[in-house]
């Protein structure tokens, strides 16, 4: 019997969600290009769902889309398209729907809210801490999907750690880290001695300039505070 020359499976990646608050193509542009320069080894070329649930049915989508992949941007996909109008709209421009999967029931949301948290619970499935005892390489990628991650050893310029927990570094810290890559706001980064040169819990960000010197090389904790991020002492 013939080996088929295609097999199709599920599989989960993390991407980012570039959420929309304007409809004009021009002002969206010149705010990716501005975040793009802050961050070009992160964002350049990356794959991006649009999340289209602020946009009126009146919103140009083609043009839209236009903009974005004009910045080098790769759109994978639109999420959150539940005006009839708008959905036509995108159909017809040939660009894919994407569901975000079944949203817990919640209550007492204020509107503006963004991301679920459900208090001290995750809002995925949690699974086995991930635990990496060897240095993380220039270039190196780890994930811990739907768990913590703890590196014990020291972490390279332009290595990337993600996890859709908590990230814990007992080394030198000169990468990057991406907390609650899913979402979960209640992620933190614990690190004992930062260098970093872009932290990140579920999609606020800092570059390296960006962090407050006074923390530099020292024992840290990184948490979200009313969705910006916090920094304090470990000790």
């Amino acid at each position: 019997m013939l080996k088929s020359p295609i097999e199709l499976k599920g599989s989960i990646f993390t991407l980012t969600v570039l959420y929309l608050r304007s409809e004009e193509p021009i002002l969206i542009k010149k705010a990716l290009q501005d975040k793009i320069n802050q961050a070009p080894d992160l964002l350049q070329n990356a794959p991006v769902v649009i999340n289209v649930a602020d946009l009126t049915e009146y919103a140009d989508i083609y043009s839209i889309y236009k903009a974005i992949i004009s910045t080098g941007l790769r759109v994978a996909g639109l999420s959150d398209c539940n005006n009839c109008v708008l959905r036509q709209k995108v159909n017809d421009a040939g660009l894919p729907i994407l569901n975000e999967g079944k949203k817990q029931k919640t209550t007492n949301i204020q509107s503006s809210t963004t991301l679920v948290s459900t208090s001290s619970k995750y809002a995925f499935n949690y699974c086995k801490t991930r635990i990496i005892n060897s240095p993380v390489r220039s270039g190196q990628r780890i994930y811990a999907p739907h768990s913590d991650l703890i590196v014990t050893s020291n972490v390279s310029v332009s290595a990337e750690l993600l996890a859709d927990g908590n990230i814990h570094i007992y080394g030198f810290m000169r990468g990057r880290a991406l907390a609650g890559a899913s979402g979960n706001i209640e992620s933190q980064i614990y690190c004992i001695h930062l260098q970093a040169e872009l932290l990140s819990i579920a999609g606020e960000y800092w570059l390296s300039e960006q962090i407050p010197p006074e923390y530099l090389g020292k024992a840290v904790k990184l948490c979200l505070v009313d969705n910006k991020l916090n920094i304090k002492n470990l000790f």
